[in-house]
């Protein structure tokens, strides 16, 4: 596809700052394109590695799936990280001020003051005070005497070498052992026949294209929209809305979404957190276990991933620390930072 550029440049530019601006919010739109084309790619490598699409000569193993989950996963992560950037870069544009107005004509300068009153009469000197005299300096002290040499002692006699010892004998060599005979070489087996080429299978079906139905994404800024910390079987906030295409996935409350369509959903989540801790995905009130993630120590984001399958319209999906856990969760800006930190959720309906 083509790309967008920098009109009238020949040599001066002559855009206007809404023309910059315009380019600006143009380029956000080709980037997350761009990243719509990589999402649906990865939902086309996992559609063939679980044999939906044409191609896959023999059926994946457990270990293929493993390694394809993994570099989708690295790969959304990825993703979430640009959409991270470009959320901020569009912020910014959009809260860029307004321009500033000409400046308007000088008044006229009023007029002066009355005039400058006479200057006083400068009061005489004072008389200098007298010059102190320097003291007599005190008469040096007598130096000592200085103490006699102590006497050298005598030096310690020196030991007797000891005589060295003889070389011991070199013990006899053993005999070299008998080399064992040589085996015969065994006959070479007769070659089997070839067995008959089979019959050419029928040309499967063609799957249907990979596509991305619906998408939202919900994030939350701490502080405030989070609690400092969120208790064990408490849900994570995500109040504010990101982008969105499609009406299936549509939020119940600040911690709650619902997936008014039945269907298969990628679900990626991340939050940050200055502790260890745990986060995991439910589904009408039930731990998925699979998709739980945690550490044991550090302070940078936690970021989590898992596929959902639904059953019934209007499922509940929420994201939440376990219950049972002896920790909390503490979801409190990291030091040094100068914008609140974000927990983001993004849920993609993929079929």
């Amino acid at each position: 596809m083509s790309q967008s550029n920098i009109p009238n440049i020949t040599p001066s530019i002559t855009i206007t700052r809404d023309d910059a601006l315009n380019l600006l919010l143009a380029s956000i739109a080709i980037e997350e394109l761009g990243l719509g084309h990589i999402i649906n790619a990865e939902a086309e490598k996992i559609q063939y590695a679980v044999g939906t699409l044409p191609g896959l000569a023999t059926p994946a193993t457990i270990s293929d799936l493993l390694a394809v989950d993994e570099s989708v996963k690295n790969t959304i992560q990825e993703i979430i990280k640009k959409e991270m950037l470009l959320q901020f870069k569009l912020e910014n544009i959009l809260s860029a001020p307004s321009l500033t107005g000409p400046t308007g004509a000088t008044g006229a300068t009023g007029p002066s003051g009355g005039p400058v009153g006479s200057t006083g009469a400068t009061g005489a000197a004072g008389a200098t005070g007298a010059t102190g005299g320097v003291g007599a300096t005190g008469a040096a002290g007598v130096t000592g005497a200085t103490g006699d040499v102590g006497t050298t002692g005598a030096s310690g006699a020196t030991g007797v070498t000891g005589a060295t010892g003889d070389v011991g004998a070199t013990g006899a060599t053993g005999a070299a052992g008998v080399t064992g005979a040589t085996g015969d070489v065994g006959t070479t087996g007769a070659t089997g026949a070839a067995g008959v080429t089979g019959a050419t299978g029928d040309v499967g079906a063609t799957g249907t294209t990979g596509n991305i139905l619906n998408f939202a994404d919900f994030f939350a800024l701490m502080p405030p929209d989070n609690p400092t910390t969120v208790a064990p079987g408490t849900d994570v906030s995500f109040p504010r809305d990101g982008p969105a295409g499609g009406a299936t996935i549509i939020r119940t409350g600040p911690s709650s979404f619902n997936l008014s369509a039945i269907g298969t959903y990628l679900v990626m989540f991340q939050g940050s957190m200055n502790e260890p801790g745990q986060m995991i995905l439910t589904l009408n009130g039930a731990d998925l276990t699979d998709s739980v993630v945690g550490r044991a120590t550090g302070t940078s984001q936690m970021p989590g991933m898992g596929f959902v399958q639904t059953t019934v319209i209007n499922s509940i999906l929420t994201v939440r620390n376990p219950a049972g856990n002896s920790t909390a969760l503490t979801m409190t800006p990291l030091a040094g930072g100068t914008r609140p930190v974000s927990a983001h959720l993004l849920i993609i309906q993929i079929a």
